[in-house]
C-alpha cells in the first residue's frame, strides 16, 4: 500500500512540474498567483514524498521487542523448571545404575557361592585369596640344629604376637604354617611347623591368618 501510494504522488508530482514548467514557457501572460499556487503544490508534494519515503525505509527495520518484567519472571520460572525437572532425572538414572551394579554383584556372588557348593576347590581358593594380608616372609634360613626359620616383614603389627599361628599363602595356595617366635621393631622370626613337603618358602611369600576351611 505504502509503495503504491508513493508511486502516485510521483506521478502527481511529475504532472505538477510540468504543467508548472508549461505554463511559466508557454503562457507568457500567466497570473503570478496561478505560478506561485502551483509552486506550493509542487513543494507540498515533494514533502510528503520524503514523509512517504521515510515511513516506508522504518518499516523495513527490524523491531527490537523487549519482554516485560512479568514474561521475563514466567521464562525464568519456566527455566528452572525444566532445570529441575532434568536434575530429577539424572538422579534417577544414577540409582537405576547403582541398583543394577547391585544386582550384578550380588548376582555374581551368589553364583559364585552356588558353584563353591559343587567344587570345594573353588571355595578353599577364594578364601585363601580373600584372607588379609598380615606379612611377607623376607627370608628363609634352614638350620640343621634348629630347623628352618624366616625373618618377616610385618604388615599389620596388632596381628603378630610371639605365639601366633600364620599360614603361609603363595598365589591361591598355602605352603604350610609357622609360629612367631620372637617379635621385633624391625620385623619377626618365625619358626616352621611341620607339615611341609618339598616347596620351602621363599621370600615374597605372604602370611595370613588361617582361614576355616
Amino acid at each position: 500500500m505504502t509503495v503504491l501510494l508513493g508511486a502516485t504522488f510521483a506521478l502527481l508530482l511529475a504532472a505538477v512540474v510540468l504543467s508548472f514548467q508549461n505554463m511559466n514557457s508557454g503562457v507568457a501572460n500567466a497570473a503570478p498567483e496561478e505560478l506561485q499556487r502551483l509552486q506550493n503544490q509542487i513543494d507540498q508534494l515533494k514533502i510528503d514524498q520524503e514523509r512517504m519515503k521515510l515511513e516506508r525505509d522504518m518499516q523495513r527495520e527490524p523491531i527490537a521487542i523487549t519482554p516485560s518484567a512479568t514474561e521475563v519472571e514466567k521464562m525464568e520460572a519456566e527455566l528452572a523448571a525444566k532445570e529441575a525437572e532434568l536434575a530429577e532425572l539424572a538422579e534417577e538414572k544414577s540409582d537405576a545404575e547403582q541398583k543394577a551394579e547391585t544386582y550384578r554383584d550380588e548376582a555374581g556372588f551368589i553364583g559364585q557361592r552356588e558353584l563353591e557348593k559343587h567344587d570345594d576347590e573353588q571355595r578353599r581358593a577364594r578364601l585363601i585369596r580373600n584372607a588379609l594380608l598380615i606379612g611377607r616372609i623376607t627370608e628363609y634360613v634352614s638350620d640343621p640344629d634348629f630347623g628352618g626359620f624366616t625373618t618377616i616383614e610385618v604388615v599389620l603389627a596388632d596381628q603378630v604376637k610371639q605365639g601366633t599361628i600364620l599360614a603361609i599363602r603363595r598365589n591361591t595356595g598355602i605352603l604350610g604354617k609357622l609360629e612367631i617366635s620372637e617379635v621385633t621393631p624391625e620385623g619377626a622370626i618365625g619358626s616352621l611347623l611341620p607339615g611341609f613337603g618339598q616347596v620351602i618358602p621363599e621370600a615374597g611369600d605372604e602370611l595370613i591368618i588361617p582361614p576355616q576351611f
